[in-house]
C-alpha cells in the first residue's frame, strides 16, 4: 500500500524523457553512426571532437551524453572507452542527468560571446576531477559568433589530452568550415515512418496502452522523422483517449487532435480531382472541414499521396511501407497504372504552389477550394504533345469521323445530321479550319465522304520550285527551331525541287541534315536529296538581313535631317531601320462576313 503510494507520489515524467536512450542500443535508425564509434573505440582511434548534425528531436542532444558516458566508462572490471554500455558504470547516472561535473553542457544560443569561449578555453587547460575525461558539450554550435568560432580553433585543433568536444546542431552550413573540418561529423538520420511505428508500438505496450495501428501510423508520419516529436503527440493522444481510467488510442481521435483528414476521404478526393469532379471535389473539401480537418493540411495530404502515386510507378515496392495504411497500398497502385507522370507532375506543381497561398491567406478555405479548381481544371488538359498531335490531324480528324460515325435512320450520318441541327437550317458543311463550304448544297452525304475519306487516304506531292518558297512552308508548319537553324546554317549553292545543295557554316546541329531530309519528307510526300557543297553559295538569311540592314544604315546616314541628328548628338549612332508604311498602302478590312477569319 505505501509503495503505490510513493509511486503516486512521484511527479509524471513525460514519454519523452521516460524513454531517453541510456546507451548505442536504444538508439534506433542510426546503426551506422555506433557501427563507426564501435570500430573507432575497439582500435583506440578516438577522435577530439565530434559533430553531431539532424532534424530537431532526432536525438543530438541524447546521443552526445551516450557519447560522453562511452568515453568516460569506469567500472570494477573494465577502466576504458567502451561501446557496450548494457551495465552501468561509475559516472554512468550521473553524465546521463547531466550533472557531472567533468561533462559541461553548454547551450550556445545563451553563450554567443568571446568572453564566454574565453572563459571555456581556461578552464579547459584543467585535468578533471574524477572522470577520464573532460567532456564539452555545447548543444546549437552554429549560435556562436564569429568571434568566438576564432578563439576556439586553436584549442579545437590542438586540445590537452584530457578534453573532447562534442558539437550538436540542427545548422550545419552555418558552421565554419575551419570548425567541420576539425571534427568527426556524424548526420543522425530521420527515423522513417515504419521504424518509427514499431517504436511507439513498444512503448504502448510498456504503458498498458491500447492504440490502433492505423493510430500509429498517423503519429509517426506526423512526427515526420523526429522521435520527440513523435513521444509528444503520443503523450497527448493518451491523455486524449484516456477515460474511466483505461486508454485506448483511435486512429479518429488522433486526427480530431491533429486537425488531420482521414487518409481514405483524401484519397477519394485526390480520384475526385483528379477525374475533373469539382463539384464533388469542393463538397468533400467542405466536409472534412466541417468535421476539424484544416485545409492546408488536407491540400498537404494530397500533394503527399501524389508523391506516392508518382513514386510508385516507377518504385512498386515503396508500397511494402509499414507506414501505409492498406487504401493507400491498393489505391495508390491503381492509380499508378491509370496516371500518367505528366499529370502528376502537373498536379506536383499546383499543389505546392496552393499550398503556399492558402498557408498565407487569411481566409483558407476559398484559397484551397480555388486550388482544387485549378487542380481540376488542369487534370482535363490535354498534354503539348497532345495538342501538336490534334493540331496536326485538325485537317482530317473531322473528316474522319464524318466517314466512321454509323448512320441514322434516314440514311445520313449522325455526325452531319448532329453538324446540320447545331447550324439550324443552313444546310451547308463548314470544313475544319474555318473556311468557306468545301461541297455544293445538295451533294449526297455518302458521296462527301467517300470523297474525303479517299482524299485523307493519300497526301498530295507538293512542288517547291525556289528557296524563298521552302522557307514559306517552314514558316506555315510553324517550325520555328528548323527556320532559325537554315537561317543560320544554310549558304545555299543551288537548288531545284526535291535537290538541295548547300555550304554548311557556324556549325550546325549534327542531326540538322537528317531532320531536315525527315521533315521536307513529310511535307512534301516526296524524298529529297541533300547534300553538302564546298563551295562558298550565297549567304545565309541572316547575313543577307545584316547586310540590309547596313545598307539602310548607310542610305540614312546620308539623310540630311538624320545626319544633323548625329551632328548635334556626338557619340550617338544608328542601330536599326524601320520603315514606315504609308497610309495608301495599308488594306482595307475585310467585309463584314470575313472579319471573324480576319482577326484571327
Amino acid at each position: 500500500m505505501s509503495e503505490n503510494k510513493d509511486q503516486s507520489a512521484q511527479p509524471y515524467r513525460v514519454l519523452a524523457r521516460k524513454y531517453r536512450p541510456q546507451n548505442f542500443d536504444d538508439l534506433i535508425g542510426q546503426s551506422a553512426m555506433v557501427q563507426t564509434l564501435t570500430n573507432a573505440f575497439a582500435t583506440g582511434r578516438i577522435a577530439q571532437a565530434y559533430m553531431l548534425t539532424g532534424v530537431r528531436g532526432v536525438g543530438k542532444t541524447t546521443t552526445a551524453r551516450i557519447l560522453a558516458r562511452a568515453l568516460n566508462f569506469k567500472s570494477a572490471d573494465l577502466d576504458r572507452p567502451q561501446i557496450d554500455l548494457s551495465e552501468a558504470g561509475e559516472h554512468c547516472r550521473a553524465i546521463m542527468e547531466g550533472r557531472h561535473m567533468d561533462v559541461i553542457e553548454m547551450d550556445a544560443a545563451s553563450h554567443t560571446g568571446i568572453d564566454a569561449m574565453r572563459d571555456l578555453i581556461e578552464s579547459a587547460q584543467y585535468r578533471p576531477a574524477t572522470a577520464r575525461y573532460k567532456v564539452y558539450i555545447i548543444d546549437e554550435v552554429h549560435m556562436l559568433s564569429k568571434s568566438a568560432f576564432n578563439g576556439l580553433l586553436k584549442t579545437l585543433e590542438e586540445p590537452p589530452e584530457h578534453l573532447k568536444f562534442i558539437f550538436a546542431t540542427t545548422e550545419i552550413r552555418k558552421v565554419p568550415v575551419t570548425v567541420l573540418s576539425r571534427c568527426q561529423r556524424f548526420d543522425l538520420r530521420r527515423i522513417e515512418a515504419g521504424e518509427m511505428a514499431n517504436h511507439l508500438s513498444g512503448i504502448c505496450t510498456k504503458e498498458g496502452v491500447t492504440i490502433e495501428e492505423e493510430a500509429l501510423s498517423i503519429i509517426a508520419r506526423a512526427a515526420e522523422g523526429s522521435v520527440r516529436d513523435a513521444l509528444s503527440i503520443l503523450d497527448q493522444a493518451i491523455a486524449h483517449g484516456t477515460t474511466g481510467g483505461k486508454s485506448e488510442v483511435t486512429a479518429p481521435s488522433v486526427r480530431s487532435m491533429l486537425g488531420l483528414s482521414d487518409r481514405t476521404r483524401v484519397i477519394d478526393l485526390f480520384e475526385q480531382v483528379m477525374s475533373g469532379d469539382i463539384q464533388s471535389a469542393l463538397k468533400e473539401l467542405k466536409s472534412q472541414y466541417d468535421v476539424g480537418a484544416e485545409p492546408l493540411v488536407v491540400l498537404g495530404d494530397l500533394a503527399d499521396f501524389t508523391h506516392l502515386v508518382t513514386r510508385l510507378k516507377y518504385v512498386p515496392e515503396a508500397a511494402d511501407d509499414a507506414s501505409l495504411s492498406e487504401a493507400e497500398r491498393v489505391r495508390g497502385k491503381e492509380f499508378a497504372e491509370k496516371l500518367s507522370v505528366r499529370s502528376l507532375g502537373r498536379a506536383w506543381q499546383i499543389l505546392l504552389k496552393g499550398i503556399n497561398e492558402v498557408g498565407n491567406s487569411e481566409r483558407m478555405l476559398p484559397a484551397a477550394e480555388m486550388v482544387l479548381v485549378r487542380l481540376t481544371h488542369a487534370s482535363t488538359l490535354p498534354s503539348p504533345d497532345e495538342v501538336i498531335r490534334q493540331i496536326e490531324a485538325g485537317e482530317t480528324s473531322e473528316i474522319n469521323t464524318a466517314a466512321a460515325t454509323p448512320k441514322s435512320s434516314n440514311g445520313q450520318s449522325s455526325a452531319s445530321t448532329s453538324s446540320r441541327s447545331r447550324s439550324g437550317s443552313q444546310p451547308e458543311m463548314m470544313s475544319t479550319n474555318g473556311s468557306r463550304p468545301a461541297h455544293a448544297v445538295g451533294q449526297s452525304e455518302p458521296v462527301m465522304a467517300a470523297e474525303q475519306a479517299e482524299a485523307t487516304d493519300v497526301n498530295p506531292i507538293i512542288a517547291i520550285d525556289s528557296f524563298e518558297e521552302l522557307i514559306f512552308l517552314i514558316e506555315d508548319k510553324r517550325d520555328l527551331k528548323m527556320k532559325t537553324a537554315i537561317a543560320r546554317h544554310v549558304r545555299l549553292v543551288s537548288f531545284v525541287d526535291g535537290r538541295i545543295e548547300m555550304n554548311l557554316v557556324e556549325n550546325p546541329p549534327r542531326d540538322f541534315l537528317p531532320t531536315l531530309s525527315k521533315q521536307l519528307e513529310k511535307w512534301t510526300s516526296k524524298r529529297w536529296m541533300l547534300s553538302i557543297s564546298q563551295n562558298e553559295g550565297s549567304p545565309t538569311l541572316n547575313e543577307q538581313e545584316q547586310q540590309e540592314t547596313a545598307q539602310r544604315i548607310n542610305e540614312a546616314r546620308s539623310d540630311p535631317a538624320v545626319e544633323a541628328i548625329l551632328s548635334r548628338f556626338p557619340g550617338s549612332k544608328i542601330v536599326d531601320i524601320r520603315i514606315r508604311q504609308e497610309e495608301n498602302e495599308i488594306s482595307d478590312p475585310p467585309a463584314d462576313e470575313n472579319l471573324d477569319e480576319f482577326l484571327d
